[in-house]
């Protein structure tokens, strides 16, 4: 059985817009949670869920699907 982990990441938020692609200490947010997933080495591939393009480009460029 794969085990594959899925992480949801949308383009709108009400409070802090496009957070998932702001810089935080020199890279974006949603790199964090794609890396941390990648380095556990519990899943067989990282998924990320979103909504907008420039999340999808930032997310496969660190190695996830979309």
């Amino acid at each position: 059985m794969r085990k594959i982990a899925i992480i949801p990441a949308r383009g709108g938020s009400k409070r802090i817009p496009n957070k998932n692609i702001k810089d935080f200490f020199g890279k974006p947010v949603i790199s964090y949670a794609i890396e941390t997933a990648i380095k556990s080495n519990l899943f067989d591939e990282i998924i990320v869920s979103t909504d907008s393009e420039e999340i999808k480009k930032i997310s496969i460029s660190c190695g996830a699907s979309v």
